[in-house]
């Protein structure tokens, strides 16, 4: 049976696709009884979408294979926590858990900013564990980033 390492490392493949395209490094991988549903990589540039976010991407694909917009028991693995956007679909789906690598000081809606998976208020709520392979998940996206200020740096001069 496959650990939350193990699905973390597929979602961190999902992120180096991402990578690869000059998209932010983010990816998900989304398991139900065990059984990987869906995976994804960020691709808001390449399809002109701004919620094409790897975890919606994910849930997405999940929902179309299922036949079902509620995912009731999955869980998300992700790379890097989740934004508002993605932290209301995920409760939309009545996702279970999700597990993410990196907290996002700058968007994060699970804990970095906002608790939304955890908010008493809404009628569902999301086990959440952070910091599963968060050293690699940081890298790929401190890499992409700074190899972008340096492309950035270069076209200046």
């Amino acid at each position: 049976m496959l650990t939350d390492i193990d699905f973390m490392n597929i979602a961190l493949q999902e992120a180096f696709i991402a990578f690869q395209q000059d998209e932010v490094p983010i990816g998900a991988v989304l398991v139900q009884n065990g059984q990987i549903l869906a995976q994804a990589h960020n691709a808001p540039i390449a399809q002109n979408d701004p919620s094409a976010h790897a975890e919606m991407l994910a849930l997405r694909k999940a929902c179309e294979k299922t036949g079902n917009y509620r995912l009731t028991g999955a869980a998300l693995y992700v790379t890097l926590e989740p934004c508002v956007m993605c932290a209301g679909a995920i409760l939309q789906a009545r996702l279970a858990r999700v597990i993410f690598g990196a907290r996002d000081p700058k968007a994060g809606a699970v804990f970095s900013l906002y608790h939304i998976l955890n908010d008493n208020r809404f009628n569902h709520q999301v086990d959440v564990a952070e910091g599963v392979l968060q050293e690699e998940c940081r890298k790929i996206l401190s890499r992409f980033f700074k190899e972008k200020r340096i492309r950035a740096d270069s076209a200046d001069k």
